[in-house]
């Protein structure tokens, strides 16, 4: 009950901006989204670079294969890294590519970087920095860990809020998993549960440099504000850094929202260049073709990356306008499957779906299968939390008589939790989507608000991912049941007064 006292300054949440969306969307098919490029470097590769996985055990061998195969580069960007078998196991991968690397050259050109954050990765007498410290100190030249503090968590209410809660201020959410020139795009943190019965995305970008470095700067961008562990387990910042939660936040911010543009608006500049080469190319006619040979030439790209970034303490709201659009110009019979592992919307997302003319079908953790379900202390009625929110919203759908455009599903799985998240965007009279987004955010208030985030919008014309894309959102959907006015009639669907009282105060916080 203190808990929730502690928390009381916070508790009146700031005005949520509504961004304007940036433009409309243009009449032809994938190449509709192409606004996208006006905030953020677009990537165009081929559809074969892409594959979509679909377990988490698969997603963990991948994680491990890829560690071991990686020469340059292993940047790894998630809230946490848990302390089991499973994640020692990783780091054992790590220690032995990083020692391979070694012993092959002298000196190694293989470079590390995590980037978790600092409050649920410091959690406990065993956690994430115990974990890692043995492989500062034993490559402490090729190794580089950065524990992201939020600057909204200082002062007073610092001291104050307890471990656990403190991570409700906000935190390090973003989830990119990078071996080379490949990227593995997920909303899965690096834990146990995430590896054997967590169901979630997860899509891996082979061969694609590019977006590589992209995510890398990103990394780093990240990891030069936030703190760096040491290899006695202490954290510094680096010199002449503002820190995030002793020096100026106003200056802290300013200092983190350049370092991110900077990398956002290179990259977009960089792409533009390429594209603007390659438009000049193919005007050159097939008199270039002939002399110079086709054998060298890239294909022509079928699929088109945009990464979203949102890190509102930073002013940085790409992924917020982005979505925004998104659901604004969804045309009439277009489809949107939505989902998330914690149904919480932002109410500009609620008054978009409720308000505009897609067809939506959203998909959300059932109570038994929610993280917090079987928690102890206050988590454990977060679950419950999480329904009235859902039978809220039910309630205005029905109320709107939207029930027909605007369906609600539950994924249920004996022995399973759910932590999916993202987007499908089926065009009017289409039976494949064109677009996804898939990363970390979870379209609730946290991710827009609180949290860093980052997720990409895929667009693509091929039809074979499509039917990838396709195939990956109707696996998901299978094991769901549509919500209706007698799921909220089940016994465990009951939700006490003072959850319901609370819930309106807290909801802006999990």
């Amino acid at each position: 009950r203190s808990s929730w006292l502690v928390l009381a300054p916070l508790l009146t949440p700031p005005v949520p901006v509504i961004t304007a969306p940036p433009c409309s969307l243009c009449p032809e098919g994938a190449h509709r989204f192409q606004w996208i490029r006006n905030l953020v470097p677009e990537f165009g590769i081929s559809s074969s670079h892409v594959k979509v996985l679909s377990s988490p055990a698969e997603f963990y061998e991948l994680l491990k294969v890829q560690i071991k195969a990686a020469k340059q580069r292993v940047v790894m960007a998630s809230l946490y890294l848990g302390t089991g078998l499973l994640e020692q196991e990783l780091v054992d991968c790590l220690e032995e590519t990083l020692q391979k690397s070694l012993q092959a050259k002298g000196s190694s050109n293989l470079r590390v970087s995590i980037l978790l954050d600092y409050t649920r990765g410091s959690r406990g007498r065993k956690n994430s920095r115990t974990m890692l410290v043995p492989l500062l100190q034993r490559f402490p030249e090729q190794v580089r860990v950065s524990l992201f503090h939020t600057p909204n968590l200082r002062g007073l209410l610092r001291l104050l809020i307890p471990e656990r809660f403190n991570e409700t201020i906000g935190l390090q959410h973003i989830k990119v998993y990078l071996f080379d020139d490949n990227v593995i795009l997920s909303g899965a943190n690096l834990s146990d549960l995430y590896f054997t019965n967590r169901q979630d995305r997860y899509v891996l970008l082979q061969d694609s440099p590019e977006i590589a470095d992209f995510f890398t700067e990103l990394v780093d961008a990240i990891g030069d504000v936030s703190l760096q562990l040491q290899q006695d387990d202490t954290v510094q910042m680096m010199e002449g850094m503002e820190h995030p939660y002793q020096g100026d936040k106003m200056a802290y911010c300013e200092i983190a929202n350049r370092r991110v543009m900077e990398v956002i608006n290179s990259a977009r500049t960089r792409q533009e260049l390429l594209h603007a080469q390659a438009f000049h190319s193919s005007q050159q006619g097939s008199s270039l073709l002939s002399q110079q040979g086709s054998a060298g030439l890239k294909p022509e790209p079928d699929t088109w990356i945009y990464p979203l970034i949102q890190m509102k303490p930073f002013g940085i709201q790409i992924d917020e306008m982005v979505t925004e659009t998104l659901l604004t110009e969804a045309e009439r019979d277009a489809r949107i499957y939505l989902t998330t592992g914690y149904f919480n919307l932002t109410q500009a997302y609620m008054d978009l779906i409720l308000g505009t003319r897609a067809e939506y079908r959203i998909l959300l953790a059932s109570p038994e299968v929610n993280g917090f379900f079987g928690a102890k202390g206050v988590a454990g009625a977060i679950p419950a939390a999480y329904v009235y929110i859902e039978h809220q919203f039910y309630s205005e759908v029905c109320y709107l008589h939207q029930q027909e455009r605007v369906q609600l599903q539950e994924y249920s799985r004996a022995g399973w939790t759910f932590h999916a998240k993202g987007l499908w965007l089926y065009l009017a009279g289409s039976d494949l989507p064109c677009l996804t987004l898939i990363g970390s955010p979870n379209f609730g208030y946290r991710s827009v608000h609180r949290d860093l985030e980052a997720q990409v919008a895929i667009v693509t014309e091929n039809k074979a991912l499509q039917q990838q894309l396709h195939q990956e959102q109707e696996q998901l959907y299978l094991c769901s049941g549509v919500v209706s006015p007698s799921t909220f009639e089940q016994p465990n669907r009951y939700v006490k007064l003072w959850v319901k009282l609370v819930t309106p105060l807290i909801k802006n916080f999990f």
